[in-house]
């Protein structure tokens, strides 16, 4: 099992892993996503990853599960899901220069398994929604 600094969510039944620095806005797009797409979350900040029948599983680290940090408001309780199978990594960019309007696929390799990636500006008031088409193109 390896603990990696990611926000974990299922979202339609694929499991998204946000990545990227402390204040990249994790939890923010998170708590976006949980509200606005009905998606799940699965662990904040902190995520294991196990490798399971050549999948990626992610967990909750026990001392957090089914906690998010909401900027302003503080640690908030929220429903979330044991494990989720991981299906698209989203790298969050500092701004919106970072982001290539028509990207080459990407992908990363986590645990030695080729998982799809993309790049979003996290603050941008359509990101939820480009995480929801992603999650539908990667079916």
């Amino acid at each position: 099992m390896e603990n990696i600094y990611a926000t974990c969510l299922e979202l339609n039944h694929k499991g998204i892993l946000l990545i990227g620095p402390s204040g990249s806005g994790k939890s923010d797009l998170a708590l976006r996503l949980i509200k606005e797409k009905q998606a799940v979350l699965v662990s904040d900040d902190r995520t294991n990853l196990e490798l399971v029948s050549g999948s990626i599983i992610a967990t909750c680290p026990q001392t957090i599960q089914g906690l998010l940090e909401v900027r302003g408001i503080g640690i908030v309780k929220m429903p979330r899901k044991e494990q989720t199978k991981i299906s698209l990594v989203i790298e969050l960019a500092n701004n919106l220069a970072q982001i290539e309007r028509l990207p080459q696929a990407e992908t990363t390799t986590l645990l030695g398994v080729e998982v799809r990636k993309i790049r979003l500006y996290p603050f941008e008031l359509s990101a939820v929604h480009k995480v929801a088409l992603a999650c539908d193109e990667n079916s």
